[in-house]
């Protein structure tokens, strides 16, 4: 970091032990993974059959919600001393309340509300910019060149780690094919890799600069902390975390007009839930602007699943966030100390400043690229998305 750090002031025993207490919480779940649904490989060869909404099933939960809900009753937020602590914890406390209420209704109306507590809704100036995004960035047909299996996709990401193994040879981050996910997920600083992705062999550099250039490095970063909670993350980061992981994408030369378009989508996607909405419905209006089919049924499956959930509305979101970020002069370097919202930064920046926190372990490799710091260098300039798309592929 580059700011001068002041005489180090640790955090209270007790501060740490509540901090402790929730961070034990939040990991002892995998929220993502519990309301992502099973079979899916199935359930769209039946959409496609009868045209039906498909019945989706999902794994039993681990434990019962309710017992976490009680031991989250049971921490003493009241005891924190440290007003900056108490602030960031009070507001994971209400985090997680969200996230095992939610899993505790799955399936019911309730959970989309509280998904719109959790994660937002769409405002008009996302949707605005989501529909001129599908309107105006022309798709690009899909890709012939090689494209990389679910093992490939897992032996690039541990050549990737292997990377960061050279500062950290203690980085224990695990890398597994997980039947019932989609795609690529970090789930507690693991990356999880779907049996049926299939990635072009042009995006998957990109696409692990996402994944593990930042999701699995705040989160090692953040379990360095004294203050745990950064590891699992701060309440509302996830809009922040895709942005940046989204704009890593860009920055490494890989956010495709496809790409951003299937942010678009999503946006849209999740508006049209949110007004009411069925599958069929969303998933008609999808690839009516040109959104190809399997594209249309994974998107509409993940705004609907579980009940409704609105996370996939924080990616464009995240990604026009943290651009005006930077182009409003301020560095990410704090950004890397563990995952939080831009909101945080603020009062995490005063406990580094303050030598509560520590200096980040890892850096992303991808900001020693110097094609990558010119384009982030060149975000000041950026007035829309459409800038951000790199070479088709």
């Amino acid at each position: 970091m580059t700011s001068a750090r002041t005489a180090h002031r640790p955090l209270r025993d007790q501060d740490l032990a509540v901090d402790r207490a929730l961070a034990d919480l939040a990991g002892s779940f995998r929220f993502l993974v519990d309301v992502t649904p099973l079979d899916l490989v199935e359930a769209r060869q039946r959409f496609e059959r009868d045209g039906r909404p498909p019945a989706l099933r999902y794994r039993d939960l681990e434990d019962d919600p309710a017992l976490a809900q009680r031991r989250l009753r049971e921490v003493p937020l009241d005891e924190v001393e440290d007003p900056a602590v108490a602030s960031l914890l009070q507001a994971k406390a209400r985090e997680l309340e969200l996230q095992l209420e939610m899993l505790a209704c799955r399936g019911r109306p309730e959970f989309r509300s509280l998904s719109v507590e959790l994660f937002g809704a769409v405002g008009p100036r996302l949707l605005e910019e989501a529909w001129d995004i599908l309107r105006t960035v022309t798709p690009t047909p899909p890709g012939r060149g090689p494209s990389l299996g679910a093992d490939e996709i897992v032996a690039a990401a541990e050549a990737e780690l292997d990377e960061y193994r050279r500062v950290d040879p203690d980085l224990g981050v695990h890398v597994e094919i997980r039947d019932g996910t989609t795609g690529l997920m970090v789930s507690n600083g693991d990356l999880l890799v779907a049996p049926t992705s299939r990635v072009a062999a042009s995006r998957v550099g990109p696409l692990l600069h996402h994944e593990i250039g930042v999701h699995v490095l705040t989160y090692v970063n953040g379990s360095r902390q004294p203050l745990r909670v950064l590891a699992t993350g701060l309440a509302g980061h996830e809009e922040t975390q895709e942005g940046l992981a989204v704009l890593a994408e860009h920055l490494t030369g890989g956010l495709t007009a496809n790409r951003l378009r299937q942010l678009a989508a999503r946006v849209v996607a999740v508006h049209q839930m949110l007004e009411g909405a069925d599958f069929p419905e969303i998933h008609r209006a999808l690839r009516g602007v040109g959104v190809p089919a399997g594209s249309a049924f994974a998107i509409t499956t993940r705004v609907v699943r579980s009940g409704g959930l609105t996370k996939d509305a924080v990616y464009l979101r995240g990604l026009r966030d943290v651009v005006d970020h930077v182009a409003a002069g301020h560095g990410l370097d704090e950004l890397w100390l563990g995952k939080m919202p831009l909101a945080a930064v603020p009062l995490v920046a005063e406990l580094h400043q303050r030598g509560a926190l520590v200096d980040p372990l890892l850096r992303p490799r991808f900001l020693d690229d110097p094609s990558a710091a010119a384009r982030l260098a060149d975000l000041p300039q950026v007035s829309s998305l459409t800038a951000l798309i790199g070479d088709p592929a």
